[in-house]
């Protein structure tokens, strides 16, 4: 066969090829048609991942009502998420802007705190030099509305009260009720970048002792820290507590930043790894504030993550005390990613190990639901109000079983798989618990009696300082009869022996309360600390040291 029969041959080969496949595609073309399918032709490399837009395209173009694919979407992905962990999870985009905002430490909004009492913004604390000093606004203000629109509007309260936050530099109009004044004021305030600290406090608790409470591990936290340990060492400070109490964690660079003030060069603090996360290890500089000196640790069920790495470096590398009650148990690290419309994901990457080589994560191999009952189960179980209770719960059985059993720099025992448990264990105290206070819990009524009553009726000037109240503050009495009459008023049945059983109790709670609402929360720490059984066993632990 010649060239010119060879080139003939070819082409009508290709010819051929092409009129069958093309029958075949518009064949498949109509047939897709009539089944529906969007985009009629065949999709020839369809892959698994594809298949969720897919579903959910089908569902937008040919279901039979209205559907919200939006929502839709949501729900496969947290499908997806709860066959995971439970800590790797899905987050909107209004609530990956919250979580974001308290890690990083600010936000935009006008600067105060408040408590909702009877339909009114009741402002309990005014910001430092922020916005709504700088406009007038007092402690003790009631705002009554926002741009105009009135906080009484049933089912709108939480949405007008959102419109106090905006973008900074915007402005925003309130309408206050302020104590003596004849009438409501009208006050523009201009919104600002408000910068919150993750310290909740730090003052000396004590000669020598200093005391620092952190609520989580955010941007700012190291550099927080550090400023408020170098001005407690100024003002003397030669021994230190720490309470984590209740800090449910946050980033862990910050958790080891905070280690390292406490160890010295080179010392292990903490290390990760993940299937596809190589070993990293964390150690300790020789940058360290406060490498000697008494530490105490303050731990409890509500101590988790980010916490549970410093609480477990100081514990494993035997440089300090932990007292309280055994911590969550989350030994999980998450990083975050983020999509397009603000929406987030906060993925499981790695675990973490403590200088030991423990990983104190618990169980999660009965499902979320189970995982997060845990915590209500160990106080049926009585691990809160007895240690034996406690080292007998299944969690440490498991371990023991399971020889998740390591060693401390000094040889002591600790155990992996199920939260941290203290070296010195803090019962909880349920004596002067009763019904009647747990409805008072419930409801609000010490905060409402404190803000609503109180505030306008103590003559905190007779005090010269936060120490003066401390130890002349009185609450009567008369001043408990006056509670009870209050909670009365609110529909609460009053019950004689429950009110004699939580007397002090309550008596005390209220006195913190005001010195918060006067002192700020140096005044509230230093006054419910008189009764606090964590702080007085470390403050008897670091004076035995001494």
């Amino acid at each position: 066969m010649n060239s010119k029969n060879n080139h003939f041959f070819t082409y009508f080969l290709i010819t051929i090829i092409a009129v069958t496949f093309g029958v075949i595609l518009g064949a498949t073309y109509q047939q897709n048609r009539v089944n529906n399918f969007q985009n009629g032709f065949p999709n020839f490399s369809f892959k698994n991942d594809e298949k969720l837009d897919k579903i959910l395209r089908v569902i937008k173009s040919n279901y039979v009502d209205s559907v919200n694919t939006d929502s839709l979407q949501e729900l496969a992905i947290n499908d997806i998420l709860n066959s995971l962990d439970p800590h790797t999870v899905y987050l909107p985009p209004v609530q990956a802007k919250i979580q974001n905002e308290s890690l990083e430490g600010n936000f935009d909004g006008i600067g105060i705190e408040y408590f909702v009492l009877n339909d009114t913004l009741f402002v309990t604390h005014v910001r430092e030099k922020g916005p709504s000093e700088k406009a007038g606004l007092n402690r003790g203000d009631k705002i009554i509305a926002v741009n105009g629109e009135s906080l009484v509007v049933k089912g709108k309260q939480a949405e007008i009260v959102n419109k106090l936050r905006g973008k900074s530099g915007s402005k925003v109009n309130v309408s206050i009720l302020r104590y003596g004044a004849e009438k409501p004021l009208s006050i523009d305030i201009v919104r600002g970048k408000i910068t919150v600290s993750s310290i909740d406090v730090a003052f000396m608790i004590e000669p020598q002792v200093g005391f620092i409470k952190i609520s989580r591990f955010g941007a700012n936290t190291a550099e927080d820290f550090a400023d408020e340990l170098n001005a407690l060492q100024k003002a003397g400070m030669k021994n230190l507590i720490l309470d984590l109490r209740g800090n449910g964690g946050g980033y862990l660079n910050a958790a080891t930043a905070l280690a390292d003030q406490f160890l010295t060069d080179n010392q292990l603090i903490v290390y990760t790894k993940g299937l596809h996360e190589p070993r990293t290890d964390y150690k300790a500089t020789a940058d360290g504030m406060f490498e000697k000196g008494s530490l105490v640790v303050l731990i409890d069920e509500g101590t988790a993550s980010a916490s549970e790495i410093l609480a477990g470096a100081i514990q494993d590398l035997d440089r300090g005390l932990v007292i309280g009650r055994r911590s969550f148990g989350k030994g999980l690290v998450q990083e975050q990613f983020g999509f397009g419309d603000g929406s987030a994901m906060n993925l499981t990457i790695a675990r973490y190990y403590t200088p030991s080589g423990r990983s104190i994560q618990k169980s999660y191999s009965k499902g979320k639901e189970a995982y997060k009952e845990e915590i209500n189960r160990r106080f049926e179980h009585g691990d809160y109000t007895s240690l034996d209770s406690a080292l007998n719960d299944s969690a440490f059985v498991n371990q023991k079983n399971n020889k998740q059993i390591f060693k401390t720099a000094k040889g002591r025992v600790v155990y992996g798989g199920g939260g941290i448990m203290p070296d010195i264990f803090i019962s909880l105290d349920t004596s002067k618990y009763s019904p009647m206070y747990q409805k008072i819990m419930t409801m609000g009524l010490i905060q409402e009696f404190v803000y609503g009553k109180m505030t306008t009726s103590v003559k905190i000037n007779k005090f010269k300082s936060l120490k003066d109240f401390r130890d002349n503050f009185k609450f009567s009495a008369e001043d408990y009869q006056a509670f009870l009459n209050y909670c009365n008023n609110k529909k609460l049945v009053i019950n004689l022996k429950d009110a004699t059983t939580s007397k002090s109790l309550i008596a005390s709670q209220i006195k913190a309360m005001l010195a918060r609402y006067y002192y700020g929360e140096t005044g509230f720490y230093s006054v419910y600390s008189i009764n606090d059984d964590f702080v007085n066993t470390a403050l008897n632990k670091i004076k035995k040291a001494a």
